[in-house]
């Protein structure tokens, strides 16, 4: 779950970093009203959108003027931002923040992600701020510093020191801004159940303070359950309306480029189907895993949403049936079906519990329903029925 710069600020204020001031405003006319409220001679306006990259799309002004603020914020509100990481139909922008500029010595970055490879948290430095930090990683690896962190007793002081000083930061009295910093980036990292806080860039000014000035957080929804203040946090404006429909039903959906809709229960055999129709020449429109206990209800979101997808030709069904038994699935796939209304082909492979009792159900139907015995077989008649359509 992603959050705005600004919900990302305020976390971070409430944990005692120090962010410099800002204001956050939906009309252009109020942003120069903000400009005057700050009362600083320079004052950055930012797009707030779930996509990184904002200053390379026009996302990210500095104005020194009231009029400028309002005219800066008045562009940002009219057309799309378009980043690397939008896509070329970038996203509306809706709200604003002008938040106060400050005097930089140097720029820096300092993040908390989880390393799957070690199982463990880690912060990562750079001296390197104030640009992409997969950019650093790409082309200067060696500038990335690591600590990985023990989840039983969190960042301790002398991990944050190593850091400070691997950063220029030893002498007082940044040491000590620096040490608190970090102490309280992972304090939040570990309390708020992140999958990623980050601050850059964390700057340095000419008079031996450090600051956040941009900080990005997103959340680990596998633990919303222990979170309810999340709910307030959710954008709806920036959230995918199938992703959400999906994930309001209990499916786990991501929308691709390609032209055949799975419906897969289990997310490694979702991606082996995903695989197998790209080995036989077919582009999966779609990742959708409907778990293990799939019901008719959520087999019937699950089509609403595929078919909702006009580059869809074709859908395939790929269900193994463990806990979930065949007959079980075939009774939701045909009520489903009538429910729905396919416009598309449809291939349904099934194995595993009742499977031959769920196959005699589906061709005893009476719907336009082509089965397939193995995977290879399904993914290529889906393929096939797709080119046709």
């Amino acid at each position: 779950m992603k959050i705005h710069e600004y919900q990302a600020r305020q976390l971070l204020r409430d944990a005692g970093i120090p962010v410099p001031g800002w204001e956050l405003v939906a009309t252009a006319e109020a942003a120069g009203e903000a400009f005057s409220k700050l009362g600083a001679p320079l004052a950055v306006v930012k797009a707030q959108v779930h996509a990184g990259g904002r200053g390379k799309g026009g996302g990210v002004k500095l104005v020194r003027s009231r009029e400028q603020a309002q005219s800066v914020a008045a562009r940002m509100f009219e057309s799309p931002l378009v980043t690397p990481q939008t896509g070329p139909a970038g996203k509306r922008v809706f709200k604003v923040i002008v938040a106060a500029a400050v005097d930089i010595a140097r720029e820096l970055y300092v993040g908390m992600v989880v390393d799957r490879a070690r199982g463990l948290p880690v912060l990562m430095a750079s001296a390197e701020g104030g640009v992409e930090i997969e950019v650093v990683a790409a082309k200067s690896p060696d500038k990335i510093i690591t600590e990985p962190i023990d989840p039983r007793y969190g960042l301790l002081p002398f991990q944050a020191r190593k850091i400070a000083f691997a950063l220029g930061l030893g002498d007082e009295p940044l040491l000590k801004q620096a040490v608190d910093i970090f102490t309280k980036l992972a304090r939040v990292f570990d309390q708020q159940d992140c999958s990623l806080a980050e601050i850059n860039p964390l700057v340095v000014t000419p008079d031996g303070n450090i600051l956040a000035i941009d900080a990005k957080i997103n959340f680990d929804d596998n633990a919303e359950f222990r979170h309810e203040e999340w709910a307030a946090l959710r954008d709806p404006t920036e959230e995918d309306v199938a992703e959400r429909q999906a994930q309001e039903t209990g499916l786990s959906y991501v929308a691709l480029d390609g032209t055949i809709g799975c419906l897969v229960n289990g997310a490694g055999l979702a991606m082996s189907t995903m695989d197998i129709i790209k080995l036989h020449g077919g582009e999966p429109a779609n990742f959708l895993d409907v778990g293990g206990g799939a019901n008719k209800e959520q087999v019937t979101t699950a089509f609403r949403i595929l078919l909702a997808d006009p580059k869809v030709k074709a859908v395939l069904v790929n269900i193994f049936g463990g806990i979930m038994k065949c007959d079980t699935i075939a009774s939701a796939i045909i009520a489903a079906y009538n429910d729905v209304g396919f416009h598309v082909p449809l291939v349904v492979r099934l194995e595993g519990t009742n499977v031959e009792l769920g196959r005699q159900m589906l061709a005893a139907s009476g719907l336009k329903i082509t089965t397939a015995d193995g995977l290879t077989e399904a993914a290529q008649k889906v393929v096939a029925a797709a080119r046709v359509k």
